[in-house]
């Protein structure tokens, strides 16, 4: 029988504050990223005083969202668990060890490349960002920081693992029908699930951003229109009506529209009393969901007259979403195709 490939699977996340004392720092590492916020020639002098300007005026706002969802962010524990089970699902295959790269808090990329390292050598490596959609904000940040501390890619050293990026997923069939199982589970606890208005929500992205060619939108497009296409193909009673909005906005300038709030403005005031938010941009929980879907909009919508919300939870370690990232390993390593 033939050894298994020895393959380091990187997945990247944003990551969250593990308690109320670290929403600060967090902060400050989200805002100290040139890809969040570009500042151009002077970014070397002005970036940390801003970051750390930001950080210490929103962190005590920050951190009352963060004390009604149970005192810390739950991304690293729902990420563990995904890897816990892609770890299983993979290994049949592969001789995997996976790691967990956060952008701005722990474990950290330097962490993950030392646990990568002291796995012993490695055949091959897969960087899988947990963003189905590609961004500059987060996909690209994440391996700009990793390309930082793990060095470049050379395929060509001595003993250097051969290198694959799985660019996105938001296409691709196991992923998007992941989506549509969270959405009909869901979809049974309305009395006519036809007559729902689903309401796609995707984390904003400032326009500045898009205008320079961040295929971000294009994609989430995208995704929601699959979709909303096999949902109708396979699933009873699948809404008729649905829209795209975006959340999250920080700061003055011009992000992607419509907003999450000014949408169940709109929909309430056509008469719409029965709604089903999908966060479509999130592979887990985040104060995202949790808060800002989940309290500030339910509560928003109930006060707009909307008399049923519900909010479908992330995809998460569902067996459908497992399996999608299982794949897409293995035909980055060329052990499945499509």
């Amino acid at each position: 029988m033939a050894e298994k490939k020895k393959v380091g699977v990187v997945l990247f996340q944003l990551g969250g504050p593990d308690s109320l004392e670290a929403v600060e720092p967090f902060l400050f590492n989200l805002f100290c990223d040139p890809d969040i916020i570009p500042l151009g020639p002077l970014g070397g002098i002005l970036r940390k005083p801003l970051a750390r300007y930001i950080s210490s005026r929103r962190s005590r706002f920050v951190a009352e969202h963060y004390e009604q969802i149970g005192g810390r962010s739950p991304i690293r524990s729902l990420t563990e668990r995904q890897r816990d089970r892609l770890a299983a699902a993979l290994a049949p295959h592969l001789d995997a060890t996976i790691v967990i790269a956060m952008r701005y808090w722990h474990p950290s990329t330097s962490e993950a490349v030392e646990a990568l390292r002291s796995a012993g050598p490695l055949d091959e490596n897969v960087l899988l960002p947990l963003y189905p959609h590609y961004s500059y904000a987060t996909t690209l940040s994440s391996l700009k920081e990793w390309r930082r501390v793990y060095g470049p890619a050379d395929k060509c050293a001595l003993g250097a693992p051969m290198e694959h990026l799985v660019e996105h997923f938001y296409n691709y069939p196991l992923y998007v029908q992941a989506l549509v199982e969270k959405i009909s589970v869901v979809l049974r606890q309305f009395p006519d699930s036809s007559r729902t208005e689903l309401v796609f929500s995707a984390h904003g992205l400032p326009m500045s951003l898009v205008e320079k060619g961040d295929p971000y939108q294009r994609q989430v497009e995208e995704t929601v229109r699959l979709v909303c296409e096999r949902g109708a193909a396979l699933v009873p009673g699948w809404p008729r009506n649905h829209v795209l909005c975006y959340q999250s906005r920080v700061g003055r300038a011009k992000w992607l529209e419509p907003p999450l709030t000014g949408t169940l403005e709109r929909l309430a005031q056509k008469g719409v009393t029965q709604m089903l938010v999908v966060p479509i941009s999130f592979v887990t929980e985040h104060i995202e969901t949790l808060h800002e879907i989940n309290i500030e909009a339910r509560e928003e919508a109930e006060k707009l007259g909307v008399k049923t919300f519900r909010m479908m939870p992330a995809v998460g370690d569902s067996p459908q979403f497992i399996s999608a990232l299982a794949a897409l390993v293995l035909r980055a390593v060329g052990l499945a195709h499509d």
